[in-house]
């Protein structure tokens, strides 16, 4: 099994010109799973794979990590019925909050006779969820109001905190065998997102070397931070990632 990560994004919300921050989760050169889907996100997803995704994983619900789902709604709806609904994953905790951002207009299509949500096979989860013979597990990260944003990890591969001040404890279990860690950091943090003087502060060396920074402000801040030793990610850049290990209870830890 070959993994990669795919970043099509990895701006914040006032850089749309990197790119909302979005990584796809490719396996043996196959669209796995995306996360999030911001304004830009999809047509990156459409333009370099060709057609809507199949699974899609979403950390919270701030516009720049879900604006794209309603148009992924109508192409999903006219364009790609024939294949199913698209498989969305989110945290239980999410699902009031999607419905309430992207869901609850009235009658989504002018032609009516479809809910918003018959375009998709909505997932909740708590500690995690299967896709693909994977499990992945879910984890709850720093930002903003508590409960309402949610990283997820791939054991013994990838960890993508999505947006979050530091969260120490969190990654010490959900990211402590050696996984590339995709965290959020600009130069300078704020109550809302990590800065560079936060993960020196609350990170360990051995962590901080398997970090991977996106959801900054500018590429001048990217310049910045990589002069200053960190690792950074630019939209468009695929990231080799170490085989994940077998989940505890399934056929392979067995």
């Amino acid at each position: 099994m070959r993994l990669v990560l795919r970043f099509l994004g990895v701006g914040g919300a006032q850089s749309p010109e990197l790119g909302s921050a979005c990584g796809v989760l490719e396996r043996d050169g196959e669209p796995l799973l995306m996360i999030d889907c911001g304004p830009e996100a999809l047509g990156a997803y459409l333009d370099h794979y060709g057609q809507v995704p199949r699974a899609l994983y979403i950390t919270h619900t701030h516009m720049d990590h879900v604006g794209g789902l309603e148009r992924l709604f109508y192409r999903s709806w006219f364009q790609e019925r024939q294949h199913g609904p698209l498989r969305l994953y989110a945290h239980a905790n999410l699902v009031p909050l999607l419905q309430a951002r992207v869901a609850d207009f009235p009658e989504p299509l002018a032609e009516g006779g479809a809910n918003f949500w018959d375009a998709f096979q909505l997932v909740p989860c708590s500690r995690g969820f299967w896709h693909a013979g994977q499990w992945f597990d879910v984890f709850a990260t720093r930002h903003h109001a508590p409960g309402t944003s949610f990283g997820l990890a791939l054991a013994g591969a990838l960890a993508w905190t999505g947006d979050t001040r530091p969260i120490p404890e969190m990654l010490a279990r959900f990211a402590g065998q050696g996984e590339l860690i995709a965290h959020d950091c600009s130069l300078r943090g704020n109550p809302s997102h990590t800065g560079t003087d936060d993960l020196a502060r609350e990170y360990p060396s051995e962590l901080r070397e398997r970090l991977l920074l996106y959801h900054y402000a500018s590429e001048a801040e990217a310049c910045a931070m990589e002069a200053a030793g960190w690792r950074v990610a630019r939209r468009g850049d695929c990231v080799a990632l170490a085989p994940p290990l077998a989940a505890p209870g399934s056929a392979r830890a067995q």
